[in-house]
């Protein structure tokens, strides 16, 4: 690998967008310091830390929610936007036809832009005004502009608004520019650049964690079903291990149905008769299933937090069944169930918008391929679903085992050391990292170049 980076370097071009995609992510990760007036970023970050959601988008903003600086909405709005459109185009008629169309795709990016941004300005609002009603500490610091309080608190919403909106926009434009000149898919990499932005607070929290001596009477007395908790890093690290294990392989899993074209005779020459294959992943729908279920799962405690009364019949029962820190056992499992019933629903969900097996085998008909043993048209396309179901289902049970095994393990070990950098975090990193290697050595072998797979 290293011998593949240098042969990379070597090549000018290859170079080039290393260090163009490299820039840019620098670029990132300083605009996550800029500050945007008008927060008290210290209250703030003081009570991001009690909301599962906004913990979970702190993440993936690279840390820069918790700060409140430029990229704190970080690039979830633009992605929030652009599931909103996939989901309107299998509603509209109109939308549908628009993405068939070379200019219409065009027209369907810029509405995902239009509505990125404007989902960034209203999370930005919504956040800061509902911290601001449910904490007792002020998060705002108003501008001195207006000698009216009131007219204070508009201008300080109408900056907040406007600096998360220009901060959104201008990732949404590094990403494009990273997918058009540099190295891997744009959005891709600025949510892996945030997520291992992330990574040295973990190493942080393992340190200090093992600053208290395993022999001391408060630690030994700290223990679960017999073990020292000064193994708790270690059990993670192992955890972390076989996730990312796990993880390649199935990645790189894939199945392969084979397609044989029919040989044609078009004027004096013969066409056709060859063999190829269509490729079908394990887990096609990657990291998306995983990310539904959690962000649904994760709003009834959002709103259960705000609630003004904590004894409330509806903040007591989302505390008590729909929790994973649940002290009941009985809500403990429900909540993972639940967890693990819309991983596998929105699984076939996301499956039936990015997979047609109808137009995949209109296609394999008007050009003279069929599948080995099957006729073309109808059982071509009930194969493929057949096929796309069974596949569909273990990428589902799969997500299902690193999302809940790992995090039910770490909780009866007592290890709570890896906070939100959890199994989707990892999925993330390892998934957009194998993608990344996989186009650079396809550009090293178009040289003659060994690469990553080589």
């Amino acid at each position: 690998m290293f011998k593949t980076f240098i042969n990379a370097w070597k090549v000018k071009d290859i170079r080039t967008k290393m260090l163009f995609t490299l820039l840019l992510i620098v670029i990132y990760r300083l605009g996550s310091f800029i500050p945007i007036p008008g927060v008290n970023a210290t209250a703030l970050a003081a009570n991001i830390k009690n909301y599962d959601l906004l913990g979970f988008l702190n993440l993936f903003s690279g840390g820069s929610l918790s700060q409140f600086s430029l990229f704190a909405m970080g690039i979830s709005p633009y992605i929030t936007g652009s599931i909103i459109i996939q989901l309107l185009t299998i509603a509209i008629p109109a939308l549908e036809r628009l993405s068939k169309e070379e200019d219409g795709r065009q027209k369907i990016e810029k509405i995902t832009r239009y509505v990125g941004i404007g989902l960034a300005a209203i999370q930005s609002i919504t956040i800061i005004v509902t911290l601001q009603n449910a904490t007792s500490s002020s998060i705002l610091n108003t501008l001195k502009l207006f000698k009216s309080d009131s007219a204070n608190l508009v201008i300080t919403y109408i900056t907040i608004a406007i600096c998360c909106t220009a901060g959104t926009a201008f990732l949404m434009w590094m990403g494009e520019r990273i997918t058009e000149k540099g190295i891997g898919n744009g959005i891709s990499m600025l949510i892996f650049a945030s997520i291992v932005a992330s990574v040295p607070d973990v190493f942080v929290r393992i340190f200090r964690y093992w600053e208290i001596l395993p022999w001391s009477t408060s630690y030994i007395s700290n223990t679960e079903f017999g073990l020292l908790r000064w193994w708790a890093p270690l059990v993670a690290l192992l955890v972390t291990v076989i996730l990312v294990a796990g993880i390649c392989l199935v990645d790189r899993a894939v199945r392969r149905v084979p397609v044989q074209y029919a040989k044609r005779v078009v004027g004096r020459k013969l066409y056709g008769g060859q063999s190829t294959h269509i490729p079908m992943k394990a887990n096609a729908n990657g990291v998306m299933p995983l990310i539904f279920a959690m962000t649904l799962l994760q709003v009834p405690a959002m709103i259960a937090q705000f609630w003004s009364n904590e004894n409330a019949a509806f903040p007591t029962f989302v505390r008590n069944y729909l929790s994973s820190s649940s002290e009941k056992p009985l809500g403990v499992a429900i909540y993972y169930i639940l967890y693990g019933l819309l991983i596998i629903g929105f699984a076939y969900f996301y499956s039936s918008i990015s997979f047609n097996p109808v137009e995949i085998s209109k296609n394999l008909q008007q050009n003279g391929g069929f599948i080995p043993g099957i006729r073309p048209g109808k059982p071509t396309s009930d194969y493929l679903q057949r096929k796309s179901s069974r596949l569909t289902m273990f990428g589902a049970l799969f997500l299902c085992l690193i999302a809940i095994i790992p995090s039910i393990l770490l909780k009866i070990l007592g290890v709570d050391l890896l906070s939100h950098f959890g199994p989707t975090s990892i999925l993330i990193m390892v998934s957009v990292a194998l993608e990344t290697a996989e186009q650079l050595d396809s550009l090293l072998l178009m040289r003659h170049y060994k690469g990553f797979l080589g």
